[in-house]
């Protein structure tokens, strides 16, 4: 088990954040580090589990002010979520997959489907003019009212079909 510095503890704190795994974390610090930690270290840092208990509450608040960074920010600094980029990725996916007919249709669907802008249409509903949507309520008639006499003539298998048909 690596003794790690604190520039070291703060990156795996951010990275868990940021809901990285504790195996992508591991390979996160051995690129930037050039340290070997095992998973099982790594969720040590990570207080939303049983491991992370212990943790200083330094880094416990560290951990939840940069998860709440990473959820709030906007959504066009998260890069796979530009359609450029997604256009790359599935253009080098459609080349390697030609051999292959039908994942060949999906990604060139999918590709169409961005290029054409088909996730950014929004379809809205109005009324007449752009207004709002004019609704009516109708009222229907009650049945007729049956009086005390008239009931107690009717069989119990009429007087059942009327429940039945909500007549009574």
């Amino acid at each position: 088990m690596a003794r790690l510095k604190k520039v070291e503890k703060v990156f795996i704190v951010r990275s868990l954040a940021q809901f990285m795994t504790p195996t992508e974390v591991v390979v996160a610090i051995k690129e930037n580090f050039k340290i070997d930690v095992s998973p099982q270290q790594v969720e040590v840092y990570d207080p939303t589990k049983t491991a992370g208990a212990d943790l200083s509450q330094e880094l416990v608040d560290l951990f939840h002010e940069a998860r709440k960074k990473y959820i709030e920010q906007p959504i066009y600094n998260i890069e796979a979520a530009n359609d450029i980029v997604q256009l790359r990725v599935l253009s080098a996916l459609f080349i390697k997959k030609q051999g292959n007919t039908r994942d060949a249709i999906k990604l060139s669907d999918q590709i169409q489907k961005i290029v054409k802008g088909y996730y950014e249409k929004k379809i809205e509903i109005t009324g007449k003019d752009g207004g709002a949507i004019k609704t009516e309520t109708e009222h229907s008639q009650r049945p007729p009212m049956f009086t005390p006499d008239e009931l107690a003539n009717l069989s119990p298998q009429e007087l059942s079909r009327l429940a039945i048909n909500g007549k009574l």
